[in-house]
């Protein structure tokens, strides 16, 4: 069975239909190869009281690599990711990440990603590689 990909609004990042979902919204430069959001982290989102979950951390620049090939007209699927937390992000401060591709050949793309606190400090870093779905 191929696997086919399919945008129903109701991912867990950014679809505008759950109501229990981050409802991220993405501000892409197509001709950098870029793509930015803000998030603002609240009190559900923590693990250790005021500090953000590491996991939430690494689902948003997961998110933002992702959607990044998605605009770009590459849909793909996470093969691999590694996370680096570099300082704690706190609940209710707004964290900026961005997102670049820094390789492709073939259906494979090497995606890196930052999250910045509002005084533009690196958190978080991450690096992805994705497959290409065929469509």
């Amino acid at each position: 069975m191929r696997l086919q990909l399919a945008d129903d609004q109701m991912c867990f990042g950014c679809g505008g239909k759950n109501a229990r979902g981050l409802k991220l919204q993405f501000t892409l430069d197509e001709a950098r190869h870029r793509i930015r959001a803000e998030w603002t982290p609240l009190k559900e989102h923590q693990g250790y009281a005021e500090i953000v979950h590491g996991g939430m951390i690494g689902l948003v620049l997961d998110e933002l690599m992702g959607n990044l090939l998605w605009k770009m007209g590459r849909p793909s699927v996470t093969a691999e990711m590694s996370v680096r937390f570099l300082k704690p992000a706190h609940v209710g401060h707004p964290l900026h990440a961005e997102a670049w591709i820094s390789s492709h050949k073939g259906r494979i793309a090497h995606v890196e990603a930052i999250a910045r606190n509002a005084a533009g400090v690196v958190v978080a870093e991450a690096k992805g590689r994705f497959v290409q779905i065929k469509t």
